[in-house]
């Protein structure tokens, strides 16, 4: 078996996105997932270490019920995905500014309280980490080279700034949260194709 066939997607699928090409600046929480530096300054992402933290938190959200998982994305990149892949698990999605106190205020009327949280970005996206740091819920994170990650419980490197790539990575997330749910077969695909996941 081929490092290719053990992939989620094949490689070149992977390549085209962009998901592995990360800034030119690199956090030493990023360090150990950078493959290596471009001759433009530009980090690259260790494509197999994606992969594996792909799976593991696909696999990680799918043993919560879709009303305990939340996921936020205040970059408009997300936004598409993100609402996407709320279609297709049941999961609670912001897209767009998330309101500051609503997994910690009972007293707001759009109060609520989660198992679990995915941000798209831990930076753009604090407001949401803050809060559930606050109230003991672990938090993944897609993270691109420059990130910090100090209040992130586990991180998914990736370039989380593209259009593509943010397409693609919820695509495959939605998927294999399907695959561990039973509600799809371990090969079978999502009936929504990757362009609908993908702003344009």
């Amino acid at each position: 078996m081929t490092t290719k066939e053990k992939f989620l997607v094949p490689t070149e699928v992977y390549l085209k996105s962009g998901i592995h090409i990360g800034t030119k600046f690199r956090t030493k929480h990023l360090e150990s997932f950078i493959y290596k530096t471009r001759p433009d300054g530009l980090s690259v992402l260790n494509l197999q270490k994606i992969d594996e933290r792909i799976g593991i938190a696909a696999h990680f959200l799918a043993q919560y019920d879709p009303k305990d998982v939340l996921i936020v994305s205040r970059r408009e990149n997300g936004w598409k995905p993100v609402t996407k892949f709320g279609e297709v698990t049941g999961c609670k999605v912001f897209a767009g500014r998330y309101p500051p106190g609503i997994l910690t205020n009972p007293n707001l009327e759009n109060y609520f309280e989660i198992k679990v949280l995915l941000v798209a970005d831990a930076w753009p996206d604090r407001n949401a980490v803050e809060d559930a740091v606050r109230m003991g819920v672990p938090v993944i994170s897609l993270c691109d080279t420059n990130n910090l990650c100090n209040k992130v419980d586990f991180v998914v490197p990736c370039n989380n700034k593209g259009k593509k790539s943010l397409g693609l990575m919820f695509w495959i997330m939605a998927r294999e949260y399907l695959r561990h749910k039973g509600k799809i077969g371990p090969t079978d695909e999502i009936q929504d194709s990757l362009e609908t996941f993908t702003e344009q």
